[in-house]
């Protein structure tokens, strides 16, 4: 076990943050408010459910997958006309390699059915919008500090994961995106 002064530096990876929120408002807010933690990484705010979906195809202006890599940690609204944050979460766990980043429902709803399905989903946590700014700080700067530290697969510099080699060892009863 590592002491306070052994401790290992925060893990350091290509990051690519995706913010999904039908209200331009909520998308400048949460922008800012990463921002203003010191997030230097790249930020997309995407306007809906439908436009996360194309970005994560890269189809149409998100072809381009120098300027638009695949997100690292995602963000989503869950209430959004077209294609909702559920259709988003479903969208992502149909797709085994997208499956993995880590998706943060940030939504004002606190519906108990809303929470159990975007878990059911793959939703890996699920937060009520704070009603402040400092709030929403406060909310995004532990979030931001606990993926910033977590163990994640490899990406290349346009976020897409590595191939690793599984073969001999635990997990090679499963197969890889790709294989």
């Amino acid at each position: 076990m590592l002491s306070a002064t052994d401790e290992e530096p925060m893990r350091k990876y290509h990051s690519t943050i995706m913010i999904v929120d039908d209200d331009a408002n909520d998308r400048f807010l949460i922008e800012r408010a990463f921002r203003s933690i010191g997030v230097k990484e790249p930020i997309h705010t995407i306007n809906g459910g439908l436009e996360a979906i194309a970005y994560m195809m890269g189809e149409g202006k998100y072809a381009d997958r120098a300027k638009f890599a695949y997100p690292t940690f995602i963000s989503t609204d869950l209430k959004m006309p077209g294609a909702d944050g559920f259709a988003v979460l479903e969208h992502l766990r149909r797709n085994p390699e997208w499956a993995v980043i880590p998706t943060v429902v940030l939504t004002g709803s606190r519906d108990r059915d809303d929470i159990k399905k975007a878990y059911m989903l793959g939703a890996s946590s699920y937060h009520v919008k704070p009603s402040s700014p400092e709030g929403l700080r406060t909310l995004l700067r532990v979030l931001h500090e606990y993926w910033m530290s977590c163990e994640v697969p490899e990406v290349d510099s346009t976020g897409r994961q590595l191939h690793t080699n599984s073969q001999g060892k635990l997990g090679e009863r499963f197969a890889q995106v790709g294989d």
